[in-house]
């Protein structure tokens, strides 16, 4: 009796943790939708300036910068997305992201804000099928009115058709 009171009790707390997680996501804007990705994964947020082109790179890939002797691939996720024509503004920044040891910076429309999300306010990403490749959306996220597409930036960036991260081979 005592031990299954003890069970339960482990349950229930180890239970009302998990509810208590919290995760933070930096928000930011492609066309009129949002995304989020883990705010651990961001660097530094810049404004978008000259970058360096490279031959026979994807469309995607802008080019590279010189930040602070680290030279860092640039990635225009609306061209990734296929979200249209980019259109760089006085609001279009670059999200630098450290991702699985390597210095990458993203192109987007514009930055939002810092959102928590509690596990009851994230939904897992919907099944389409083969119509829309979901394997970088980790999920959906409510905050009131709106809707937040999250993006497992780690997953997009470390992809084989990026190619910016050494796949190891075991």
């Amino acid at each position: 009796m005592y031990v299954e009171q003890a069970v339960s009790k482990a349950t229930e707390s180890s239970g009302s943790v998990i509810n208590q997680m919290v995760n933070e996501f930096l928000t930011f804007r492609l066309g009129s939708e949002e995304y989020g990705i883990e705010i651990l994964k961001v660097q530094e947020i810049r404004g978008y300036d000259a970058i360096t082109q490279i031959a026979n790179a994807p469309d995607f890939i802008k080019g590279v910068v010189n930040l602070r002797g680290i030279i860092v691939p640039i990635i225009d996720m609306r061209i990734k997305f296929r979200l249209g024509n980019a259109t760089y503004d006085q609001f279009t920044v670059v999200i630098i992201l450290n991702v699985a040891g390597r210095v990458v910076g993203i192109v987007v429309d514009g930055v939002s804000d810092v959102i928590s999300l509690e596990t009851e306010q994230m939904r897992p990403a919907p099944g389409l099928g083969s119509v829309i490749d979901t394997e970088y959306i980790m999920g959906l996220g409510t905050v009131g009115e709106r809707m937040l597409i999250l993006i497992d930036i780690e997953k997009l960036i470390s992809s084989g058709d990026m190619g910016l991260i050494e796949q190891s081979i075991n």
